[in-house]
């Protein structure tokens, strides 16, 4: 397997597209992605140095487990209507992890791995609000079980009073968002030619 940062972009989008129906849940699992790769990486440096090359997969696919394993359960104490909301997609941060050692990110300058932890957590929070307000009409919805409220009569803050269009908080909506996304920051970057 190459050590391009291909494979671990690419493992990013499925989050990207299914975790950002809403603000909450693009947050709270941006949330969670920084925490557990924060201890996974602290956790394999320190072992690191102590294992045979060998077995660097096995020690960083049981670690890795481990760590998501134990959020998700937090998650689940701290706010069970958030843990749903996420679905499959905080799970998918375990192996997110394990492609990060492979590619060598942990070993790379704490410069960069920010870089690419605010780069992730900016796609994730815009893509969220943006596909909150077109898909629901709303900013802010459900933004207090981050907090561990559970019994909340406040809904955000309701921006039009039909519900908006449905296709933008469904995946195939992600999908077409993000495309655009991506079509207008080419058009805006594209180089003018020169005469």
């Amino acid at each position: 397997m190459s050590k391009s940062p291909l494979l671990q972009n690419s493992l990013m989008l499925a989050p990207l597209i299914g975790a950002t129906g809403s603000l909450v849940t693009a947050v709270g699992l941006w949330l969670m992605f920084i925490v557990v790769t924060s201890v996974f990486g602290l956790g394999m440096n320190a072992l690191r140095s102590r294992m045979l090359p060998a077995t660097h997969l096995l020690a960083s696919v049981l670690l890795s487990a481990t760590l998501t394993s134990c959020a998700e359960l937090g998650a689940q104490v701290w706010s069970l209507q958030w843990h749903q909301q996420t679905g499959i997609y905080s799970a998918l941060i375990a192996l997110q992890c394990v492609v990060l050692e492979h590619t060598g990110f942990f070993q790379s300058t704490w410069r960069d791995r920010l870089r690419l932890c605010g780069l992730f957590g900016a796609l994730m929070v815009s893509l969220g609000l943006l596909r909150e307000l077109i898909g629901n009409g709303t900013l802010g919805n459900h933004l207090l079980w981050l907090v561990g409220a559970t019994q909340t009569d406040w809904q955000g803050w309701v921006l039009t009073g039909d519900a908006g269009l449905r296709l933008a908080t469904l995946a195939p909506g992600g999908f077409i968002l993000l495309g655009l996304l991506i079509a207008a920051w080419q058009a805006w970057h594209r180089p003018t030619p020169s005469h």
